[in-house]
């Protein structure tokens, strides 16, 4: 097994609740396809393709005005009350959402005080492209081994309406090339949500999930195929797919030695059709083990993983070997496993 910073392994933390919330309302693949037709048509590009090609059906929005953090805080809330826990056990809250309001202060403290948690509980936020969540297990794990908190709140609040309204305004204009098109599709793949978890001590929590450790891997050359903001996202999408899957397959070099190519569950990062079927060839995951939500949400980000954990938990037995299993853009890939 390969030593080092590319792997790690945690001794009584555990996944002690997991929770998600979905935005309420549903936009169709075939609704943006009818706003961007006359596009398509002067380009002569097929429609379809977010459906056809990605996979996805649907994604959901938040209503205007509704903030990330407010995204957060709802699954926190909802992630606190699974966990039989009250607020003031918390030690640590960290908001790993790509999508935020500001540049500062962090996202984090205005969970904080939503759930009016207390002064000894320390916040910030933990940004990594689609990553933020499973490297904020790794973190809160170490603290809780180390004896330094209890609990810790992970929360993340993910929202693609105004991404993809500019987004859409911007491609049905008469300047928009083929090329354009292609740079911007990704961000058409987007979602919204929020996902939540606690983590705490597995000897102190019956029924806890243990997080038994997990391994990473990098190659930051690629920091630049996909670049985005809440105003636009630009993406080489065959680069970055060729470049995740390459780490990705870096990344499960020690999988045997763990045992992880007979795991029960593999809780990927949901992107698309395409993504998903070749990261199950190249890694050679069963099919059936890998539940999919990117049909109906899309790709939400961070908030990708621990929604499908969460949508999956009820199906999963105590004692299954559960990996997440995610690549965030830069490029960086990781993976954690879970015994339920």
């Amino acid at each position: 097994m390969m030593s080092g910073n590319a792997s790690f392994d945690l001794q009584d933390a555990a996944v002690v609740s997991i929770a998600h919330v979905d935005a309420p309302q549903v936009v169709t693949s075939s609704e943006i396809d009818e706003q961007l037709a006359d596009t398509y048509e002067r380009v002569g590009a097929q429609p379809g393709l977010l459906e056809s090609l990605a996979g996805i059906r649907e994604r959901r929005w938040w209503p205007e005005g509704y903030l990330f953090t407010d995204a957060a805080a709802a699954a926190g809330v909802k992630a606190i009350e699974a966990a039989g826990i009250r607020p003031d056990d918390i030690g640590l809250l960290i908001d790993t959402s790509v999508c935020r309001d500001r540049l500062e202060p962090s996202s984090a403290v205005t969970v904080h005080n939503t759930l009016d948690l207390p002064s000894s509980c320390m916040s910030f936020d933990l940004s990594n492209a689609c990553l933020g969540f499973v490297n904020a297990l790794q973190v809160a794990g170490n603290m809780i081994d180390g004896g330094q908190i209890d609990y810790a709140l992970i929360v993340d609040g993910e929202g693609s309406r105004g991404l993809q309204e500019s987004t859409i305004a911007r491609l049905a204009g008469p300047e928009t090339t083929m090329g354009d098109l292609f740079a911007e599709f990704a961000s058409l793949t987007l979602g919204s949500g929020g996902a939540a978890a606690v983590v705490g001590r597995h000897s102190d929590n019956p029924g806890s999930h243990r997080i038994v450790g997990g391994i990473a891997r990098a190659d930051t050359s690629h920091h630049d195929i996909c670049v985005g903001s809440l105003e636009g996202m630009r993406t080489d999408t065959k680069a970055l797919l060729d470049a995740g899957l390459y780490v990705s397959k870096l990344a499960w070099g020690d999988a045997d030695e763990r045992g992880w190519l007979d795991a029960d569950r593999y809780i990927v990062h949901q992107v698309s059709q395409v993504h998903t079927a070749m990261l199950n060839e190249l890694l050679g995951l069963d099919p059936a083990k890998v539940p999919l939500t990117f049909p109906t949400l899309g790709n939400v980000g961070p908030a990708s993983i621990p929604i499908t954990l969460s949508m999956e938990s009820d199906s999963l037995s105590p004692g299954d070997k559960v990996l997440l299993m995610g690549i965030g853009s830069g490029i960086n890939a990781s993976a954690i496993e879970l015994i339920w």
